[in-house]
C-alpha cells in the first residue's frame, strides 16, 4: 500500500501539520487502518478510495476514527493533484459530514467544508483551571470554543491535559485576536491521544465564523500557534468555510501490510 506524508498549511518542511495519506484501491477493515494510525501516532492519518467520479475520506486519529478533519483533508487533496489526478483543478470527497470539494489554485488548495454551528455556554470554573486563565466566552458544537483576550495569553497557554478531557467537546479551540492576524488560536485534542494539535483545519470552521461576525469581515487571515505553526486564509459565507493552505510532501513509502 502506498503512503504519503505531507505537512499541510505550510510551504516549509517540519512545519504546518503532518498528515499520512493511504490512497487504496479498495477498503481494508477498521481494525487495520486504526492499527496503521497508531503506527504512525500522527494527529491524523487519512485513508481514501476512489468511488465513481468522487474519492471516499476517512480520518483516523491515534485514539480512534474521528468525522472531520480539515489538514488531513488538505494533505490528501495535495496527493491527489499531484499523484493520482494531475489533469484536474477539483476533487470532491464523501465524508461523514458530508461532500467536501478542494480545488487547485496556482500554490494552494482551497477547501468548501462546513461552518460549525457553535451556541454560547457558560464559562466554568472547569474551563479556568484547565487553562490556567479565565475565558471571557465559550462556545460549543462538536468542539468547544474558548475566548481569550490577548494573543499573549494564547501563546503563553500551558493547559493541565488531564484536566482538559472532562470539558464538553470532542476539540478544545483557544483563540485571541491577533495583532499581524485577524486571530491567533492553539487546538488540543487529550481525548483522542493528541495533546495538541499543530494546525486545525476543522477547528477553524468554528474560529473564523466568530471573528467573521465579531470584526464584520469575511476574509481572514488566520494563525495557528503551535510550534510548528500554521497560516489558515479564510473566507466565511454563510453556512460554508473556505479555507485555502499550501502544503508539501515529506515522504513516499510503501506499507507491508498482510490484508
Amino acid at each position: 500500500m502506498k503512503q504519503y506524508i505531507v505537512d499541510a498549511f505550510t510551504d516549509t518542511l517540519f512545519h504546518g501539520n503532518q498528515a499520512a495519506v493511504c490512497v487504496m484501491d479498495e477498503w481494508i477493515s477498521d481494525g487495520l487502518m486504526q492499527s496503521i494510525a497508531n503506527e504512525n501516532n500522527f494527529s491524523e492519518t487519512a485513508f481514501t478510495v476512489k468511488e465513481g467520479e468522487s474519492y471516499h475520506l476517512r480520518w483516523f486519529t491515534p485514539g480512534g476514527e474521528i468525522d472531520f478533519c480539515g489538514h488531513a483533508t488538505l494533505g490528501s487533496s495535495f496527493v491527489l493533484f499531484n499523484f493520482y489526478e494531475k489533469e484536474k483543478d477539483e476533487i470532491s470527497f464523501v465524508t461523514q459530514v458530508g461532500k467536501l470539494s478542494v480545488k487547485r489554485g496556482n500554490d494552494e488548495y482551497v477547501m468548501d467544508m462546513p461552518a460549525y454551528n457553535c451556541l454560547p455556554v457558560p464559562v466554568t470554573k472547569e474551563m479556568e483551571e484547565a487553562l490556567g486563565v479565565k475565558p471571557v466566552e465559550a462556545y460549543l458544537d462538536r468542539d468547544l470554543l474558548m475566548i481569550l483576550e490577548t494573543e499573549e495569553q494564547v501563546k503563553n497557554l500551558s493547559p493541565d491535559i488531564e484536566k482538559m478531557k472532562f470539558l464538553e467537546g470532542l476539540t478544545i479551540a483557544v483563540t485571541a485576536p491577533g495583532r499581524e492576524y485577524d486571530s491567533v488560536s492553539r487546538v488540543f485534542v487529550p481525548k483522542l491521544a493528541i495533546s495538541e494539535d499543530p494546525v486545525t483545519g476543522s477547528s477553524h470552521c468554528m474560529i473564523a465564523p466568530y471573528w467573521s461576525e465579531k470584526l464584520g469581515k469575511k476574509e481572514l487571515n488566520c494563525y495557528q500557534a503551535s510550534e510548528r505553526g500554521g497560516n489558515l486564509k479564510i473566507t466565511v459565507s454563510g453556512d460554508r468555510v473556505c479555507i485555502a493552505g499550501k502544503a508539501v510532501l515529506f515522504a513516499v513509502s510503501e506499507l507491508y501490510i498482510m490484508v
